[in-house]
């Protein structure tokens, strides 16, 4: 008896496992459902995992689908969040930092602007030929999402422009919470990009989570008046 049920259990084991393999190798994403934070709350790391969305690299430079594979065996933390951008159906893990192996794996948040759902002004750098060359086709009153395990944060692009790369204006410090994506321009320009391309954001809503018995996240629409109140002096 005992070694059946052993038997049982292996295979269950061994089913869960594969599962996550075909998983992880479809949704690259996915690969960060290890190092939870919590047993009983969903980290940014589950909410990734449960995207199950496929790295669409129609856009992408051979180059950066190379350097993206190769980064997924050596890029093993947590993400600090989850951007979402439904236009360019766009989902791609945030990381802190902006070093070559953290931009092959995902994007990530400028050291030294606001941190990811506190006061300010958020700047997330990607790379041009890959996770962020969809910008091309963002415009205004488009919707970026910021996802994190406590709330839900949604933007609304008020603008996009092209500045210099010693241009760092667009990363000023805000009184209200903003959102700034950086990106090289032009967009398939043969060698070091030679300017930026930013995506401004400005908050619009942010939904809190309520925890269900199941230790998943339902959240509640909470609208922002940073926007309205500014509008209205």
């Amino acid at each position: 008896m005992i070694p059946a049920l052993l038997g049982v259990a292996l295979i269950g084991l061994w089913s869960a496992a594969r599962i996550y393999s075909v998983v992880a190798s479809r949704a690259a994403i996915a690969s960060f459902r290890a190092n939870q934070a919590s047993e009983n709350r969903e980290t940014v790391s589950d909410q990734v995992a449960k995207s199950n969305s496929p790295v669409d690299f129609h856009l992408w430079s051979p180059q950066r689908i190379t350097a993206y594979r190769a980064s997924l065996a050596s890029k093993t933390d947590a993400p600090i969040a989850l951007l979402r951008i439904p236009k360019i159906h766009l989902e791609v893990p945030v990381f802190d930092g902006t070093d070559d192996l953290t931009l092959d794996r995902g994007v990530g948040r400028v050291l030294g602007t606001a941190k990811i759902g506190q006061a300010g002004n958020i700047g997330i750098a990607g790379h041009r030929d890959g996770f962020f060359r969809g910008l091309q086709d963002i415009a205004e009153g488009d919707r970026i999402e910021l996802i994190l395990p406590e709330h839900n944060d949604r933007y609304t692009v008020e603008q996009t422009q092209i500045v210099l790369p010693d241009d760092i204006s667009v990363l000023a410090q805000t009184a209200n919470r903003t959102l700034t994506l950086i990106t090289c321009y032009p967009f398939y320009f043969v060698g070091h990009a030679p300017k930026r391309y930013i995506v401004s954001a400005v908050l619009e809503s942010s939904e809190r989570a309520a925890w269900n018995g199941d230790g998943e996240a339902n959240y509640g629409y909470e609208r922002s008046t940073d926007k309205y109140k500014e509008k209205q002096k």
